[in-house]
């Protein structure tokens, strides 16, 4: 084929699109009707996502389900051992239990677990726990006293240090509540000592320890006492007196109630 010069081939060109043909030829035929845009189809949108309901944990219920199972004190530690749903937990040392001889006639019942008892993972092993053993030792009590009718048994009703030591919440009391209630069960002691504000609203659900203290109550099914928590003592020495006081209506009560367990 021969080739066209410039001007003849621009001529055709020219001849060509006033024609209408635009479009450039190609090898094979193009079906133009075939190439009208159709609407694309909508994509199709998952529904959305919709959260898992988590069941809500009943952290007292869950609490008196471990006790239940607890038939013993080894038994009860391990599983308030177990018992996850207390924050406090997470920021202590230790879990502080119990100190002292199981067999005791007096329970004394502390408010939450300080610097020294946390570090020790016993319970008044500090300033407060070394006057609270001169308080006793006063009354021929103790701790370690070799006859179980005059020694003593020792928990808190929270085991686990609250932050800055501060007063445990409300709801930090509740859910450990069950566990207090087990601990007398399974000691049985014969009478209560309630150590401080803290102890008694747990025990008796309310507070004002200057007018509770010194007035025999019940508290978890027993007898009990509120006392001045000896860390008040050690900033008020002046409430001393009344302390004195209320050790010598322990004495009194035990000497009066039946023998040793």
């Amino acid at each position: 084929m021969e080739s066209l010069d410039h001007p003849t081939a621009r001529a055709l060109l020219e001849f060509q699109i006033e024609l209408g043909a635009t479009d450039a030829i190609c090898d094979a035929p193009v079906d133009r009707y075939a190439l009208v845009d159709k609407p694309k189809p909508k994509p199709v949108q998952a529904a959305p996502m919709q959260p898992v309901a988590k069941p809500e944990v009943d952290p007292v219920a869950e609490a008196r389900a471990l006790t239940q199972s607890a038939s013993d004190l080894a038994g009860l530690q391990a599983a308030m051992a177990r018992f996850e749903h207390c924050e406090l937990k997470r920021g202590a040392r230790n879990m502080v239990f119990a100190d002292g001889n199981p067999a005791a006639r007096v329970m004394i019942i502390g408010e939450a677990p300080g610097r020294d008892e946390d570090q020790q993972g016993k319970p008044f092993v500090g300033r407060a726990g070394q006057l609270l053993d001169k308080m006793l030792a006063a009354i021929d009590m103790g701790r370690a006293h070799e006859f179980s009718a005059q020694s003593v048994y020792i928990t808190n009703v929270l085991p686990w240090r609250p932050p800055q030591n501060r007063d445990p919440k409300p709801e930090e009391i509740a859910m450990l509540l069950p566990f207090v209630q087990r601990h007398v069960e399974l000691v049985a002691p014969d009478l209560i000592v309630l150590m401080g504000n803290i102890s008694c609203q747990a025990g008796l659900g309310k507070r004002g320890i200057t007018r509770l203290r010194g007035q025999w109550t019940e508290a978890y099914g027993k007898p009990c006492l509120p006392m001045f928590h000896p860390a008040y003592l050690l900033r008020s020495p002046h409430a001393k007196r009344e302390a004195w006081a209320d050790l010598l209506a322990l004495q009194a009560r035990l000497r009066s109630d039946a023998g040793p367990k």
